[in-house]
């Protein structure tokens, strides 16, 4: 990775004005540093991402210490995954009925966990997490009264249309990323045929509006059903031999251009 001052720079230099957490520790955990750093580069704190295994019931713990440091830093929501256990995104165990309804209950409880915090919580559906495909998203959505993170990557690669989705449930989407992916890539990883992280390694995240996700039609749509939240901008990139260390920056404001392009209606 990008050592934290370059990528926080350079979100700058692009006129970001906000961020969520990133990985686990890749910010400071200590609220005072967290707002000087943020501060440094003219960023406030969106909220976080909060990957931990649901199914399990015990992240009591780790919901109230992630809740705490993300009220501390004004942030707004907690970005919740409904993790393996496992390392990584590439296996994906299936989980009994009563680990489903496990799961239900502990991002019920995490909800009122952040909510004492002044959060709003939303589910992430996530490739490598048990709540990837259609089904186990539309399964979540009638079991759970939390609301979605939109992610537009995530979405397509585990076989939801995010378009479908925002057209569907519009009162259930709490909270967007917006990522573009090479849907023949998506279909390899659905397939089971290609590992995420090499998919990834292959270019399978392109800028907004180079790949096949309509961005213009879930902006739309969010919009018109009231949505004022945050439009989070992830360029997900693996950084080797073949990638420069400034294909980020570059991708991002290409994105950013896109995404001002559309909002704009042009």
């Amino acid at each position: 990775m990008l050592d934290r001052d370059t990528v926080l720079a350079e979100m700058s230099e692009l006129g970001l004005t906000a961020t969520e957490l990133g990985p686990p520790d890749y910010l400071p955990t200590d609220p005072t540093e967290l707002k000087a750093l943020l501060g440094k580069y003219n960023l406030t704190l969106v909220g976080g991402f909060l990957a931990v295994a649901l199914h399990e019931g015990n992240a009591a713990e780790e919901a109230n210490r992630t809740a705490s440091l993300l009220a501390a830093c004004g942030a707004e929501v907690l970005v919740l995954a409904a993790a393996t256990g496992l390392d990584g995104y590439d296996e994906r165990p299936a989980l009994t009925d009563e680990q489903w309804r496990t799961l239900i209950r502990t991002a019920g409880e995490i909800r009122d966990t952040a909510a004492k915090y002044g959060l709003k919580t939303v589910l992430h559906p996530h490739v490598g997490t048990h709540v990837e495909t259609r089904a186990e998203v539309e399964r979540f959505v009638k079991d759970s009264d939390l609301r979605l993170c939109l992610d537009t990557g995530h979405l397509m690669i585990g076989g939801t249309d995010p378009v479908a989705l925002a057209e569907r449930y519009p009162d259930r989407i709490g909270h967007l990323h917006l990522k573009d992916v090479r849907a023949d890539l998506a279909d390899e990883v659905r397939a089971g045929r290609l590992g995420y992280t090499e998919a990834v390694s292959r270019g399978m995240y392109v800028p907004l509006g180079q790949g096949d996700v309509d961005i213009a039609a879930v902006v739309r749509l969010v919009r018109e059903a009231g949505y004022d939240g945050w439009f989070v901008l992830e360029q997900d990139t693996a950084l080797d031999e073949r990638s420069p260390v400034d294909t980020p920056r570059l991708d991002t404001a290409r994105s950013l251009h896109h995404l001002n392009q559309t909002a704009a209606g042009r």
